[in-house]
């Protein structure tokens, strides 16, 4: 097998690599536009940051880690993990640090993808792997005057730890899945804290605790056991998708649940209406924590739901005219989650740029291939991403997918698979019609879509049928091109 490229040192990129070393090929390179591996868990060090999916549910199969901390692992401990991985399968020699892609060119009578990097440094690899994944560039909404604010302020993804908030007053804007975790741990150290919530959200128990070290050395000795663990966490969690589904007796339970958890620890009847979402439950992501309403009745704490008018240079105006006071304002506003490769531009056969293949929505042939972008390959891919269980199991769908191709490859002597565009049509029509019946569809503004209402990053099924449909490449939906020599040896033959 020639070269091969992986973009980004997250999971994904972790576990291709991973992958192409156990299958004995060494021949890949991993460019990372970071110092440093980790993707979303080297970004992301906000205080109280940790996984939303249970600890034995994000490591790889592969590699169980039986050791873990708590019941949900927090970031210090998954960035160890994925280093850990890392220097077990030698793959730091594969990584370059600090190279950022610029654009990848297609070279249809080479079959090579030629990469530059914004350094301006180039290389070329036979089969291209995207790992950059879909949260990897926060999303910093237009706030009018925020330029003028003379305090300081940043994104939750690129937390600034040498300012203190002590004794300060913070506005944090946003309330979503990365505010629920730190908001609770600056709120007892600052003078005041304002978080503006433009939408509620619907929110269950997380019943964290740590494991004990008997539980440890029990899963450790017997590594069936940790299996078995790790197989009822993923049930439970896969139980669930029926919510998605809008099943209604599941629905109303959960929907109960939430509720019981609004009343069980917030006693302020207006608090508790505004923070009832008004929309149904599943429809953006369910939201996890022991403490986030506990801190929310604190004193010092006020949740502000009147829309932001501006930004003044110390506080933050509504559009009923009151000020709020602010040293600090915090972006909890999520990343731009449906732009997907972006800055990195992708050009195909006959020059055909792929940002504009997706002026109207990306969209890709299992969230993996696109036609036109031959031996181009996406980990996390539009339309990949879940709502009700772990990432870690649709990678690993997605890495073994592409080793099949790989395969595929090297065993038939190819110069590359396109992917038919008829066949990622259709698989694409049928996948849109089963997110119209999805509670997604019934919901308004949210992550998993674009601003035209289209559902561009999540997967419309159970896990289950994602392993079904990528536990093989179907050759069948690919345009297989043979290497040059093969060709002219046909031609030789006819002649």
């Amino acid at each position: 097998m020639g070269r091969i490229v992986i973009t980004g040192a997250g999971f994904g990129g972790l576990c291709m690599a991973i992958q192409l070393k156990r299958a004995g090929i060494n021949s890949f390179t991993i460019l990372e536009k970071a110092e440093r591996l980790g993707g979303t868990w080297r970004d992301n060090t906000y205080p109280g940051a940790a996984c939303d999916s249970p600890s034995f549910l994000y490591c790889f199969s592969f590699e169980p880690k039986t050791d873990w901390s708590r019941k949900w692992a927090q970031q210090p401990e998954i960035l160890a993990y994925m280093e850990h991985c890392a220097r077990k399968y030698d793959l730091l020699r594969h990584i370059r640090f600090g190279t950022e892609v610029a654009i990848a060119r297609f070279d249809d009578d080479a079959a090579l993808w030629h990469i530059r990097t914004t350094k301006g440094e180039t290389l070329d690899a036979e089969v291209l792997v995207s790992g950059v994944g879909q949260l990897n560039r926060p999303s910093s909404p237009h706030v009018p005057g925020l330029d003028r604010f003379r305090g300081v302020s940043f994104h939750s993804a690129r937390w600034q730890h040498e300012h203190e908030l002590a004794g300060r007053s913070v506005a944090v804007i946003g309330n979503a899945a990365s505010a629920i975790q730190f908001i609770p741990q600056i709120a007892p150290a600052v003078k005041r804290l304002s978080v503006f919530q433009r939408s509620a959200n619907w929110m269950v128990p997380k019943n964290d605790r740590p494991y004990g070290e008997h539980e440890k050395r029990l899963y450790a000795r017997f590594p069936a056991l940790a299996r078995l663990y790790r197989w009822w966490i993923y049930l439970t969690y896969e139980s669930r998708f029926p919510v998605i589904r809008q099943n209604a007796l599941l629905s109303r339970l959960a929907t109960r649940m939430a509720e019981q958890n609004i009343r069980e620890h917030v006693r302020d009847p207006a608090l508790r209406r505004a923070l009832v979402p008004d929309y149904p439950i599943g429809g953006k992501r369910i939201l996890i924590s022991d403490d986030y309403y506990q801190t929310l009745a604190r004193e010092n704490v006020e949740v502000v739901t009147t829309p932001i008018e501006r930004v003044s240079e110390d506080a933050i105006v509504t559009r009923d005219g009151k000020r709020h006071p602010a040293d600090v304002i915090i972006l909890a506003t999520g990343f731009e989650s449906t732009s997907f490769l972006v800055p990195m531009r992708v050009e195909g056969i006959g020059g055909r740029v792929l940002e504009e293949v997706w002026r109207d929505g990306a969209e890709a042939y299992l969230g993996i291939s696109v036609a036109g972008f031959p031996n181009f390959f996406m980990l996390y891919g539009p339309n990949t991403n879940l709502g009700h269980n772990s990432i870690i199991f649709m990678l690993e769908c997605q890495v073994r997918y592409i080793m099949d191709c790989v395969r595929t490859l090297a065993a038939r002597d190819l110069a590359y698979l396109d992917v038919r565009a008829d066949a990622m049509q259709a698989y694409n029509q049928r996948l849109r019609a089963s997110l119209e019946r999805s509670v997604w569809a019934k919901t308004g503004k949210s992550w998993y879509k674009r601003a035209d209402g289209r559902i561009t990053n999540n997967w419309s099924g159970t896990t289950v049928a994602y392993w079904w449909r990528t536990r093989r490449a179907d050759l069948r939906r690919y345009h297989q091109k043979a290497r040059a020599k093969d060709a002219e040896r046909a031609v030789a033959q006819v002649a």
